[in-house]
């Protein structure tokens, strides 16, 4: 599966690579404040780009971290029942009679 995404992934830069290469041509960018800035139009895909791929990072990073969070609690709740656990069976095996390390039911001899 790995490969399979670090395919895509290859493959979307080279689509958008080509795309840009294709596209050289100078435009005219407007910014606020009647201000101009002629560059090239591969420069604009790119950065339009890159921007957009940080913004999906962004956007994945709340639920990400909500993720990790809520599997450090599962985590944690495992362990104080594997614990709990333990101390039921010794305390039943202390109650049964049953000494550590053998399981109820079973005779010595074979």
């Amino acid at each position: 599966m790995r490969y399979v995404v670090w395919a895509l992934r290859l493959l979307v830069f080279v689509v958008v690579l080509l795309f840009a290469l294709k596209n050289t041509g100078p435009v005219t960018v407007n910014f606020f404040g009647d201000y101009q800035a002629e560059v090239g139009l591969i420069v604009v895909m790119l950065a339009t780009f890159v921007i957009g791929a940080f913004l999906g990072l962004l956007m994945t990073l709340p639920a990400g971290v909500r993720r990790r969070r809520e599997s450090a609690r599962q985590r944690r709740e495992l362990e104080r029942l594997r614990a709990e656990a333990a101390q039921l069976r010794e305390a039943a095996e202390r109650h049964a009679g049953v000494p550590a390390g053998r399981e109820p039911g079973r005779s010595v001899a074979p």
